[in-house]
């Protein structure tokens, strides 16, 4: 990406404008042509409705992408990685979901992975790296938990280390675990020492094997149907001392560190603007694309989506990513979170009705079935009826977008502290 630079006379001052090179223009034809070719179509149509994915759709997908050597953008070459810089890593996640590909959602790949290359021994990434590129080991977050979500220094689970040195036994419950179910393995951050003077202080990072004695994993249904959150219960569980990740009682910075990743990707550009193009496909549909307070309201999507996407960009050019994108990374979740909200919601607004089913799986599988060879090149569209039936969930889902990586509100007061201390 270059910057250029330009004036307008009359004393103006001048302004920046940001300009994908050749190079860059061509890396997006190639991941654009990889995912329209590989991508399968069911896969392709459950993302495009809006229906959820179930984790064999992912593991396909997955696998389609390490393949390839893509599935793992943000890793460093010796480490399985494609050697991507922040620019190209930025294309390729905008181009799979406008091309319909499900989000890569497996924190192994987008947070685990990451803090084991920083901080991991080198036999703790000999033995998990592999399985995770592979898709053979899904990783669920242990960090939230009753009482302790944005406020993570309040988390009381505990590991204790046994008087041989040789394990730790942890005691605790967490919380809005996402896809626990799916998953082998468990990062967690424990208190180490209760005792310390700080409660950011005294907190450890360590692996746990979701199949131990004691583990209890507990689907919470959701608003929308869904069981992709969890409660899991952890009673004298025994962890061996060689799962602890970087040095005892330091977890913090590592959890910091994990965190700083996983917000800069919750901003969703190339989810915001699938949706707005479903939006305005959808308008369409319904016969609304001339109604001049909708097309207003999508006008300003765009231009605050624009906004988003030229911080997000403006970022990449400077090299912020290049260290942990602490206060940037919470601006861009606070902004794309809140736009996405507002999206699902005019989605919901557009669908009027048929966005309200009784049962919108029913009515979806009923048209499913009447549409021969949906998926297929010039097949049939849907019922307009079938195309709103996942909107009611998809919007009441997005709630949560506000909420996990740390709730904007808490965002807000990090970027307030920031721009007051400088």
């Amino acid at each position: 990406m270059r910057e250029r630079r330009g004036g307008h006379g009359f004393g103006l001052k001048t302004v920046m404008r940001l300009a994908y090179s050749p190079a860059d223009e061509a890396f997006r034809q190639e991941v654009r042509a990889f995912v329209r070719e590989r991508l399968p179509a069911d896969i392709r149509r459950k993302v495009e409705l809006g229906l959820r994915l179930e984790h064999a759709d992912y593991v396909t997908w997955f696998r389609i992408l390490e393949s390839r050597g893509w599935l793992t953008p943000g890793w460093p070459v010796e480490h399985g990685g494609p050697g991507w810089g922040p620019l190209q890593r930025h294309i390729f996640d905008e181009e799979t979901l406008l091309g319909g590909a499900p989000r890569i959602v497996a924190s192994g790949i987008q947070m685990l992975g990451p803090v084991l290359i920083a901080y991991g021994t080198p036999q703790q990434k000999a033995k998990y790296l592999p399985d995770i590129r592979a898709s053979r080991t899904w990783w669920a977050q242990g960090f939230s938990e009753p009482g302790a979500g944005s406020d993570l220094a309040a988390l009381r689970t505990t590991a204790v280390l046994e008087p041989d040195g040789q394990h730790f036994v942890v005691n605790g419950h967490k919380v809005w675990t996402s896809y626990a179910t799916w998953c082998s393995m468990m990062f967690a951050l424990v208190r180490t020492d209760p005792g310390a003077a700080k409660p950011q202080e005294g907190i450890s990072f360590l692996l746990i094997d979701m199949a131990s004695p004691g583990v209890t994993v507990r689907p919470i249904r959701m608003l929308e149907g869904g069981t992709d959150l969890n409660e899991v219960y952890l009673d004298q569980v025994r962890v061996p001392r060689e799962n602890l990740v970087g040095e005892l009682h330091q977890g913090w910075s590592y959890g910091k560190f994990l965190l700083g990743h996983e917000r800069t990707g919750i901003a969703g550009i190339g989810s915001c603007k699938q949706q707005l193009a479903r939006a305005r496909a959808l308008a369409t549909r319904q016969g609304l694309s001339g109604d001049p307070l909708l097309r207003a309201r999508l006008a300003q999507f765009e231009t605050e989506l624009m906004a988003l996407e030229m911080t997000a960009l403006r970022l990449l050019s400077r090299g912020q990513r290049s260290r942990t994108p602490e206060v940037e990374a919470s601006m861009l979740k606070v902004l794309g979170t809140e736009l996405r909200q507002a999206l699902y919601e005019t989605l919901l607004e557009i669908g009027g009705p048929d966005a309200l089913p009784f049962s919108a799986e029913a009515q979806f599988l009923e048209a499913w079935a009447g549409a021969a060879g949906e998926g297929a090149e010039g097949a049939p569209p849907l019922p307009v009826a079938a195309e709103c039936a996942t909107l009611a969930a998809n919007a009441l889902d997005s709630r949560k977008l506000s909420i996990y990586g740390g709730s904007n509100e808490v965002q807000r007061n990090l970027i307030a502290r920031a721009v007051l201390a400088a």
